[in-house]
C-alpha cells in the first residue's frame, strides 16, 4: 500500500510517500480501507520531534490520527462493526492514518455521519472531541453560561464554538479581521477582532475560556474570568502545568488543559450533533495524500480557517 513514512524528525520534507506493507489487525482492531484523513497541529508537532519524550527514536512511523473509511476486514473480539462499515474515528497514537489501509482499534471508531463526506468526516474526530472534552468534561458546560474560544476561526475553535452552542450557552469567538464573519456563521454571539482588541482588557467576564490556540494563560486572562471560571488551554505548558496544579486545591478560578481521549462515545454523540445539524465542518483546503508535506507546512502557517484535509482513496 502506499503511505507517507518518517524515518527521522525534521521539517516537511522528511515526510516520505512510498510503498509499504499493509498492516496486521489485532483481535481487537478493524482494517480500514482510508478514504481521507486530516491534518492537526499535533502532527506536524510530532514530526518535528517536539513530542519525542512519548514517541521515542522509533522508526519508520506512520503519522495521521484523523481516519475516515471503510472496514475491510475485522479482528477475532470486534462485535460492533463488519466489512462495508462506513466509519469514523481516530488511530491510537502515533498514528498511521497516512496510508491506504490502517488498522485501528474498535473502541475508537464510529459509524460516520451519514451527511457528512469521508474527508468531511476525517476533519472531525480529533477537532471535535478536543473541544467537547475541554467544555464539558473540564469546563462543566451549563445552558446559560458564557463562554469565550480564543482562536474560533481554527479547526478546534471551530467546533468549540458550535459545540458551546449546542449546548445552550452565550459563544464569543475572538479571531482576526478576516475571519469576523465566519465566526459569526458558526453561531458566536460576539466576536473580538484580536488585531484590533485585546479580550482580557474588555468588560465583560466569562464562565469559560477555551484557549484553543494555547496563546494565553490563566494569569492573562484573571480579570475577565468569574470568580469560579475555568480557564482551559489544549497544551500543557509549564505554565499553564504549574497553575493546574496550584488551583486545583485551592477555591476559585481554575486553570485546566486538554488532552482528547478518542471513544466510540463521544465520536457517537457528535454524529448526532452533526446529522441534527447543529454542527458542522469546515475545510480550508484538501490535499492528496502524496502531498502531505505541503498540508503540514500550510498547517504550520497557522492560516487555514477550518479543517485541512487529506483525501486518500
Amino acid at each position: 500500500m502506499k503511505a507517507v513514512v518518517l524515518r527521522r524528525y525534521g521539517s516537511a520534507e522528511v515526510l516520505q510517500y512510498e510503498d509499504v506493507t499493509q498492516p496486521q489487525i489485532k483481535p481487537d482492531q478493524v482494517l480500514v480501507k482510508v478514504h481521507a484523513s486530516s491534518v492537526n497541529p499535533i502532527d506536524w508537532k510530532t514530526r518535528k520531534g517536539m513530542l519525542s519524550l512519548l514517541t521515542g527514536n522509533k522508526f519508520p512511523l506512520i503519522l495521521g490520527f484523523d481516519v475516515a473509511g471503510e472496514v475491510v476486514a475485522v479482528g477475532s473480539q470486534v462485535s460492533r462493526f463488519q466489512p462495508g462499515d462506513a466509519v469514523y474515528g481516530s488511530t491510537s497514537f502515533p498514528g498511521g492514518a497516512y496510508a491506504e489501509f490502517a488498522a485501528v482499534p474498535e473502541n475508537l471508531i464510529a459509524p460516520k455521519p451519514a451527511n457528512l463526506s469521508y474527508e468531511e468526516a476525517a476533519t472531525v474526530p480529533l477537532a471535535a472531541l478536543t473541544s467537547l472534552q475541554a467544555l464539558r468534561d473540564l469546563g462543566n458546560i451549563k445552558s446559560g453560561q458564557t463562554v469565550l474560544v480564543n482562536g474560533a476561526a481554527g479547526g478546534v475553535g471551530m467546533f468549540a464554538v458550535q459545540i458551546a452552542k449546542a449546548l445552550g450557552t452565550e459563544v464569543t469567538g475572538v479571531c482576526s479581521s478576516k475571519n469576523l464573519e465566519f465566526v459569526k456563521s458558526l453561531g458566536a454571539d460576539r466576536v473580538i477582532d484580536y488585531t484590533q482588541q485585546d479580550f482580557t482588557e474588555d468588560n465583560v467576564q466569562y464562565d469559560i475560556i477555551f484557549d484553543a490556540v494555547a496563546k494565553r494563560s490563566l494569569s492573562s486572562c484573571k480579570r475577565v474570568l468569574k470568580p469560579q471560571g475555568i480557564y482551559i488551554s489544549t497544551l500543557p505548558t509549564p505554565e499553564v502545568l504549574l497553575q493546574s496544579v496550584l488551583t486545583a486545591f485551592l477555591p476559585g478560578q481554575k486553570a485546566k488543559f486538554v488532552l482528547q481521549k478518542p471513544n466510540t462515545q463521544d465520536l457517537l454523540y457528535m454524529k448526532e450533533l452533526i446529522e441534527a445539524g447543529k454542527v458542522r465542518t469546515v475545510i480550508d483546503r484538501s490535499f492528496p495524500l502524496a502531498e502531505l508535506a505541503a498540508a503540514h507546512t500550510y498547517s504550520e502557517s497557522e492560516r487555514a480557517v477550518g479543517k485541512i484535509a487529506i483525501a486518500i482513496h
